[in-house]
């Protein structure tokens, strides 16, 4: 026994000696209020001020933005900031897309200034005491220097004190007017300047730089579809059993966070039955009827870019003669859309394609009589896409005249909305139906980034069915050895 004892003393002693340096170790990472690659190295490689977008590339950034800046003009962001849902709870957080895109900063309240003369100047909040206690810690100028590698830095209260010669020194002023603060608007400079018209919209030009994607971008945004499509396919094969709106919005938004999003990137569109025909319907508070069709439009946002996805199914596992004749026209519509999206054709012209395909679907069935617009719009008052990004309708500045490149990401959604007081035959009043898809236009054509989620009416019905028939058998068989 003695000897049994001390050979297993003896395997455990590096174990031992292991735990022994760990624990009496040191080195102490500082929080910065953020992920970084010291505190966070399951997220962050080394080199990345967030995940997946390196130092080098936010450098890019903000050199290429400074190309598009007029001499001596000066660019002002701000970062999104608080907004409280009672006097003391906050919203969930979420940074505004040009400040992220300029910063890598995920934190409220601060102020970057970007200029040809002084590089990337950040005013940083500063966190008392109080702060820390109760949101924990925030970066401030050191880390401003730091970990966003700003040429100079400083606190926010200093901004008054700064800022004013900055503007006086500058030719035109650009700034975010869709999240401008008071902190600077108020500003006597700033506001001498707007009134002799030298205030510009910077978004612009921030939003020309996101509408192309980098390597880096397009494999955030690749992961980002992959997960909304994992989370729709289960949310889909549970619908059969829990056919509840607000159920089926619990349980994309847990599959997705489960996969790694931080957040959905907008209230998940449940509509089953009639709600369907809403286009943007976010009560999500009814069960859906057996033999109705839910329409679930979903997207989750991972590390600062968002996915967007459609699907349209019925709840009881098989398509209605009259729910299928809809469905395939919008399907086809669906695939016969993607296959002109290319460089050199516009988001415009493939709206244009997808409406007149809708119309002689409509017409041929016969729920479209007349052949005006208003008409039509009764039916389908949307756009085929939309350019998708970090915010869901990315770069809207961008004129859906403006001719695809390589690197931009869309969304194909056609659908059909039909009212339930439309003037129309009683079978067709009350479905919604939309598919949609994002898609990459690369350098010969287009990648879909959800191709991996079903939307052909065999497939549905196939993985409903079969999949609720497997459940059905396992929990009767549980039930059978639990009374054995």
């Amino acid at each position: 026994m003695q000897i049994l004892v001390r050979k297993l003393l003896q395997r455990a002693a590096p174990f031992k000696q292991g735990i022994g340096r760990c624990t009496y170790s040191t080195n102490k990472v500082h929080d910065i209020g953020q992920p970084t690659p010291a505190t966070h190295p399951q997220l962050l490689k080394e080199g990345e001020i967030t995940p997946g977008i390196t130092t080098e590339e936010y450098i890019s950034r903000r050199k290429r933005l400074l190309e598009l800046l007029p001499e001596k003009s000066l660019a002002i962001i701000a970062a999104a900031p608080v907004k409280m849902m009672t006097d003391v709870v906050p919203y969930t957080f979420r940074q505004d897309a040009d400040y992220l895109y300029i910063t890598g900063c995920q934190q409220p309240s601060g102020v970057a200034v970007l200029g040809h003369e002084c590089g990337l100047c950040m005013f940083m909040p500063e966190a008392t005491r109080h702060d820390v206690i109760w949101q924990g810690e925030v970066a401030g100028v050191d880390a401003a220097l730091e970990t966003f590698k700003a040429e100079k830095a400083h606190p926010l209260s200093k901004l008054r004190d700064i800022l004013p010669g900055m503007i006086r020194g500058s030719s035109k002023l650009f700034h975010n007017m869709q999240t401008a603060t008071p902190i600077y608007t108020e500003l006597d400079d700033f506001q001498r300047a707007a009134l002799t018209g030298k205030v510009k919209d910077l978004s612009n030009l921030t939003h020309e730089l996101r509408w192309i994607k980098s390597p880096a971008e397009l494999k955030l945004m690749k992961e980002a579809a992959s997960i909304v499509c994992q989370g729709l396919l289960q949310t889909m094969l549970h619908s059969k059993m829990y056919p509840h709106e607000g159920m089926l919005a619990a349980k994309i938004e847990y599959e997705s966070k489960m996969r790694g999003a931080q957040r959905m990137a907008f209230n998940p569109v449940v509509g089953g039955g009639s709600n369907g025909s809403v286009i943007h319907y976010s009560r999500n508070d009814q069960k859906i009827k057996n033999g109705d069709l839910v329409l679930m439009d979903v997207g989750c946002e991972l590390h600062g870019y968002a996915s967007d996805l459609t699907r349209t199914w019925p709840i009881c596992g098989s398509f209605s003669s009259v729910h299928e004749e809809l469905y395939s026209l919008v399907l086809e519509t669906n695939k016969e859309s993607m296959k002109i999206c290319r460089p050199g054709v516009s988001l415009r012209e493939i709206h244009n394609f997808s409406v007149e395909m809708l119309c002689k679907g409509f017409k041929e069935i016969g729920i479209l009589k007349g052949s005006g617009s208003n008409s039509y719009h009764q039916l389908n008052p949307t756009s085929i896409g939309h350019y998708l990004g970090m915010d869901v309708h990315d770069s809207s500045n961008i004129s859906y005249d403006r001719l695809l490149k390589p690197g931009v990401v869309i969304t194909i959604e056609p659908g059909v909305y039909i009212p339930s007081i439309f003037d129309g035959p009683d079978r067709y009043r009350g479905i919604g139906i939309r598919i949609e898809d994002e898609v990459l236009i690369t350098e010969t054509g287009y990648e879909v980034l959800t191709g991996s989620m079903p939307k052909e009416v065999k497939h549905i019905e196939s993985l409903l069915n079969n999949y609720s028939r497997g459940i059905g058998m396992e929990a009767q068989n549980n039930l059978e050895a639990a009374s054995s």
